[in-house]
């Protein structure tokens, strides 16, 4: 896994964590607002795990297409990335350019 998709990766983790503890301090606080906020959260929770699950599955089958694809056309690929790499190239360099930089 690469840095960023890790980082992302640990930072939901902390945030659910951070949540669950939030929810077990608060377990013993009676009122009706403090529970309907608790159950909105544990919604929020489940509802975030099981979308991150489908985007993580859906990664993961992109990610087997393409190298699929990679290695059934590999010149096609290596064109298309020089392509996009010089068109990126071009356009960043005509920002440094355009900002002095």
């Amino acid at each position: 896994m690469d840095k960023p998709t890790s980082a992302t990766s640990n930072d939901l983790g902390t945030l659910a964590e951070d949540a669950r503890a939030l929810m077990a301090a608060t377990a013993d606080v009676a009122g009706e607002k403090v529970s309907e906020a608790r159950k909105r959260l544990a919604a929020a929770l489940d509802s975030g795990r099981k979308i991150f699950g489908r985007v993580k599955e859906k990664a993961i089958e992109g990610a087997k297409v393409t190298d699929q694809a990679v290695h059934e056309h590999p010149y096609q690929a290596i064109g298309i990335a020089f392509g996009v790499g010089a068109l990126l190239g071009y356009l960043v360099a005509r920002r440094c350019t355009r900002h002095g930089d």
